[in-house]
């Protein structure tokens, strides 16, 4: 069922979002100052790309000081946009009853796009 779903992700504007993310984490990659949030922008495409069967989780070190650090700096860089971003969308999506799987989706990509720095994507 999960491969399905990914598939019409796909076709229903999840390549978008993932060709979105990659240009824009090639872009980040272009300084070195960059590198990090062009690195948490690539796990944002692949998650993009297929999210169902993966989630979200914080990792051992999430707490240190260097990722609230970052997560910090993200978001006033852009990262509550895109976190809204997902939001609406998957409110958009929630309406409907076909659309809540996709909508729960997006609510994923919303919490990661948030704070990236620190999180996991690990296949259940």
């Amino acid at each position: 069922m999960g491969c399905l779903l990914n598939v019409l992700w796909l076709i229903f504007g999840g390549i978008v979002t993932a060709v979105e993310y990659l240009i824009s984490s090639l872009l980040l990659m272009v300084t070195i100052i960059g590198i990090p949030f062009g690195m948490q922008t690539l796990k944002m495409a692949g998650l993009a790309l297929w999210p169902f069967g993966k989630e979200v989780r914080s990792g051992e070190r999430s707490g240190g000081c260097l990722y609230v650090l970052m997560n910090v700096l993200w978001i006033f860089l852009g990262g509550i946009w895109i976190s809204l971003s997902h939001l609406a969308f998957g409110v958009f999506l929630c309406i409907t009853i076909i659309g809540i799987p996709f909508g729960m989706q997006h609510f994923k990509l919303a919490a990661l796009a948030l704070t990236p720095f620190g999180k996991d994507i690990v296949t259940v």
